[in-house]
């Protein structure tokens, strides 16, 4: 348990900020950020530092947990069934995740330039320029190679200098 704590208190952070630069909704992120969690700690047995960092290893598994709630958030379901696992949140807890947010949002020429790439791109430039793992460490969260990272990032980038250069210009 001592372990998973460090890697919990380490990569809290991390995890939530990835979860606010998705989610408008503070209550919405604190459950993602917890429904991530609850998954790493019951699969923890299984994490092997090895084949990759604990940070890639948690986002790895919050991009599935967002992937899930967004499966979930088109379905139309029982209104009641949505809101029977709903808590919500103390204002001390709603005014952290305010200001988490705020700060993930930070950079809105970059942000309206990161939304003007492809999902793959826009995943890439986030693991590396924004969590900032080493490609290898995105090539193991993204399931794929680190060459495959690496030319994807430098494309990313490209195109994303093109758009924030021309968003500027508009402004």
């Amino acid at each position: 348990m001592a372990e998973f704590e460090a890697v919990y208190r380490a990569n809290f952070g991390v995890v939530a900020a990835f979860f606010a630069r998705r989610a408008v909704d503070p209550q919405t992120v604190a459950d993602l950020t917890s429904d991530t969690f609850v998954e790493a700690i019951m699969s923890f047995p299984s994490f092997d530092p090895a084949r990759g960092s604990a940070r890639a290893w948690l986002l790895g598994i919050a991009r599935r947990v967002f992937a899930r709630h967004c499966e979930a958030a088109t379905r139309v379901g029982d209104v009641t069934l949505r809101l029977a696992g709903y808590r919500p949140i103390d204002v001390d807890e709603t005014a952290e995740l305010i200001q988490r947010i705020d700060a993930a949002r930070e950079g809105r020429v970059l942000l309206d330039g990161l939304a003007g790439l492809s999902p793959a791109d826009q995943e890439v430039i986030e693991l590396v320029d924004m969590v900032g793992m080493a490609p290898r460490e995105a090539a193991a969260a993204l399931g794929t190679s680190s060459g495959a990272v690496r030319i994807r990032l430098f494309r990313a980038r490209k195109k994303l200098r093109a758009l924030t250069e021309q968003g500027k210009g508009e402004q």
